[in-house]
């Protein structure tokens, strides 16, 4: 064997040896490298277990501040619808007083107007009367109208209060 081809006996052993080292190499850091990339997958999937986690517990701490303010806002709901209910009873029992002339209503006259042109005794003949001032009793259809009239305004300010109950339970600082 000539020098060139021991040279290029030994330059092929070379190569061979490199690149089985070289295959050896590629093959650890595969090993490696896929070791890493496990280990980071499992840190993903730890990752996204604990955010999933902790959306569920806070998904679960709003629904139950939800249902704490259904619940406030039904239970002020029927007080007011109770106490709607009460109002529009006490109107009722009211008109019916006034229909069944069970009640008077009367309005206090000024004695010193002498433009008005009523002559409305000082004194009242009917005993029970509220004594000093001098009263005029009013025409029950027109006092049928002025308890519609406050009926209206009760209710008005019944719902007006259950508004502002229903904003301040839904604006509660939480």
């Amino acid at each position: 064997m000539t020098p060139v081809q021991k040279l290029i006996g030994w330059l092929v052993l070379a190569g061979l040896l490199i690149s089985g080292g070289a295959g050896v190499a590629w093959k650890v850091q595969d090993w490696r490298y896929g070791s890493q990339l496990a280990e980071q997958a499992q840190l993903h999937q730890d990752d996204l277990a604990a955010i999933s986690s902790a959306a569920a517990a806070q998904q679960r701490a709003d629904q139950d501040k939800r249902l704490a303010l259904e619940q406030r806002l039904a239970t002020a709901d029927q007080s007011h619808h109770q106490e709607l209910t009460n109002a529009q009873k006490n109107q009722a029992r009211l008109r019916d007083r006034l229909a069944t002339a069970d009640l008077r209503l009367s309005v206090l006259v000024d004695a010193a107007d002498t433009a008005s042109g009523c002559a409305v005794p000082a004194t009242t003949a009917t005993v029970g009367l509220v004594h000093g001032a001098p009263h005029a009793r009013l025409d029950p259809a027109h006092a049928q109208r002025i308890v519609g009239i406050t009926d209206d305004g009760d209710q008005g300010l019944i719902a007006l209060q259950a508004c502002q109950g229903y904003v301040r339970e839904v604006t509660k600082r939480k």
